[in-house]
C-alpha cells in the first residue's frame, strides 16, 4: 500500500497519482460528452432559444458556487479521496436516473426540466468534489513534482480537448441523445471505482463537524485569504477574466454554429462535417497547442512568481479576442465569407490553447505551494468562488444579449472587458508579486 509521496523522478510511478490521473480521465471524458450534447440538446429543442441555454448555464453557476463553499470545509475535515468517489458514484447515478425519465416521458418540457434539474444537482456534487480533488495533490505527490502533476493533468485535458469533443461530435450526431447521457453516466461510475482506491495519510480531527463549525471553518479561510493580499488581487482579477471569456466558449460557440453555420448553403468541409462538428473543430485546436504547452511546461523547472508572467499572457490573449471581433463583424455580420471566419477562429483558438497552460498551470501550482496543506480545501473552495463567482450572470447576460443584440455585440462587450482587466493585471503591483 503507498501511504506516502513518491520522491522518484517521474511522478506516473506514484501508485495514488496513477488512480487520480486514470479516475479524472475517464469522468472528464464524460463531462466533456455531456457539456457538448447538453448545449446542443437544449437549442435543439427549443428552437435556438439562446436566453434558455444562458438560463442553464447561470443555474448551473449557481449551485456550483454556492456548494463550493461546503465542499471546502468537508475537504479539509474527510478523506479527499472518499469524498471524490462518493461524489462521482452520486453524479453518474443522478445523470443515469434523469435519463430513465427522459426515456418514459418523450416530451421536450420534461427533457428541459430533467436537464434543468440533473444540472443543478450535478453542479452542487461538483462544488462538493472539486476542493477535495483540488488539494489532494499536496497529499500524495512531492512538492517538487507539483509542477509536473498539474502539467500532466493539462495534457489529459488537452487530450480530452482533441479527442472527447470530436467523439462527443460524432456520438451526438449518429446516437439518440439518451444513449450518449446513459454513457456519461457510466463513465462517471468507473472514475468513482478508481478513486475507491486512493490511500495516503490522514491527519483524524476529533471535534464533531456541525453547521456552527463549518462556518468558522469558512470564515478561517477567508480571513487566511485575507491575509495574503497578493493573492486576494490576483484571484479577484481573475474574477473578471472568467466573467469576459466564458460566455464566449459557453454561449457564443454554440450559438454562432446554430444560427450561421448549419443554415448556410455551404461551409468550409461541409462534405464530410457536420455543422456540431465545428465546435469540435475549435476544440481541437485548443486542445494540440494546449497539449504542446503543457508538454513543455512539464519538464521545466517550477518558478517562484508567475504573476507578471500571467499577465502578459492574458494580454495576449485579448489582442486575439479584439482579431476575432474584428473578423466576425467584417466577415460574417457583412456576409463576406463565413470560410474565412472559421479559417480565422482556428488559428485564434491556436493561439488561446498555447496560452492557457501556461497560465492554469502556474497559478495552480503556487497556490498549492504557498497555502497551508490543512486549509487548502477550504481556501481553495473560496478562492474558486472569487474566480468563478461572477460567471452565472456572465452566462446568463451573455444569453439575453445574444438573443437581442447578435454576436458581435457579445463579442465586443468581452473583448472589451477582458482586455481592460489584463492591463489591470499588468500594471498592478500586488499581482507582480504572486
Amino acid at each position: 500500500m503507498e501511504t506516502t509521496k513518491n520522491k522518484s523522478k517521474n511522478v506516473f510511478t506514484n501508485r495514488n497519482f496513477r488512480l487520480v490521473f486514470f479516475g479524472a480521465l475517464v469522468s472528464e471524458l464524460g463531462s466533456a460528452l455531456y457539456s457538448f450534447a447538453v448545449s446542443f440538446y437544449i437549442l435543439e429543442i427549443s428552437n435556438n432559444n439562446a436566453f434558455l441555454q444562458g438560463l442553464y448555464l447561470a443555474l448551473c453557476g449557481v449551485m456550483l458556487l454556492l456548494a463550493t463553499p461546503v465542499g471546502g470545509v468537508l475537504g479539509d475535515r474527510f478523506n479527499k479521496g472518499a469524498i471524490m468517489f462518493i461524489c462521482d458514484y452520486i453524479k453518474g447515478g443522478l445523470i443515469i436516473l434523469g435519463t430513465g425519465a427522459m426515456l418514459l416521458f418523450n416530451m421536450n418540457s420534461v427533457h428541459m426540466a430533467v436537464l434543468f434539474i440533473v444540472g443543478a444537482l450535478g453542479n452542487v456534487v461538483g462544488g462538493i468534489f472539486s476542493p477535495a480533488a483540488g488539494a489532494l495533490f499536496p497529499h500524495i505527490v512531492d512538492e517538487t513534482k507539483l509542477q509536473q502533476a498539474n502539467s500532466y493533468f493539462t495534457i489529459k485535458s488537452a487530450l480530452l480537448g482533441i479527442l472527447g469533443v470530436v467523439l462527443a461530435a460524432v456520438l451526438y450526431s449518429v446516437l439518440p441523445v439518451c444513449t450518449l447521457f446513459m454513457i456519461v453516466g457510466v463513465c462517471y461510475v468507473l472514475s468513482g471505482v478508481s478513486e475507491m482506491f486512493i490511500r495516503y495519510k490522514e491527519e483524524s480531527r476529533e471535534e464533531k463537524l456541525t453547521l456552527r463549525l463549518a462556518l468558522s471553518d469558512m470564515g478561517d479561510g477567508m480571513k487566511y485569504l485575507m491575509e495574503k493580499k497578493a493573492i486576494m488581487v490576483f484571484m479577484l482579477s481573475i474574477l473578471f477574466i472568467n466573467f469576459f471569456f466564458t460566455p464566449v466558449a459557453s454561449n457564443f460557440i454554440p450559438f454562432f454554429i446554430k444560427t450561421e453555420v448549419a443554415p448556410a448553403p455551404s461551409y468550409l468541409f461541409d462534405g464530410f462535417l457536420k455543422p456540431e462538428m465545428w465546435s469540435s473543430v475549435v476544440s481541437v485546436m485548443i486542445g494540440i497547442s494546449s497539449l504542446i504547452s503543457a508538454a513543455v511546461l512539464s519538464a521545466k523547472a517550477q518558478e517562484e512568481k508567475c504573476g507578471k508572467k500571467v499577465s502578459i499572457i492574458l494580454c495576449v490573449i485579448a489582442l486575439v479576442m479584439v482579431g476575432l471581433t474584428a473578423s466576425y463583424w467584417a466577415l460574417v455580420d457583412k456576409g463576406v465569407s463565413l470560410n474565412a471566419f472559421l479559417i480565422v477562429f482556428c488559428l485564434g483558438s491556436l493561439v488561446i490553447g498555447y496560452s492557457l497552460p501556461s497560465i492554469n498551470i502556474p497559478v495552480s501550482t503556487m497556490f498549492m505551494r504557498v497555502v497551508d496543506k490543512d486549509k487548502l480545501s477550504k481556501v481553495g473552495s473560496i478562492t474558486n468562488v472569487l474566480s468563478q463567482g461572477l460567471i452565472p450572470i456572465a452566462t446568463a447576460l451573455a444569453g439575453i444579449i445574444l438573443q437581442h443584440f447578435g454576436s458581435t455585440m457579445l463579442l465586443l462587450a468581452c473583448t472589451i472587458g477582458f482586455a481592460f482587466t489584463a492591463l489591470f493585471m499588468l500594471f498592478n503591483k500586488e499581482v507582480r508579486t504572486v
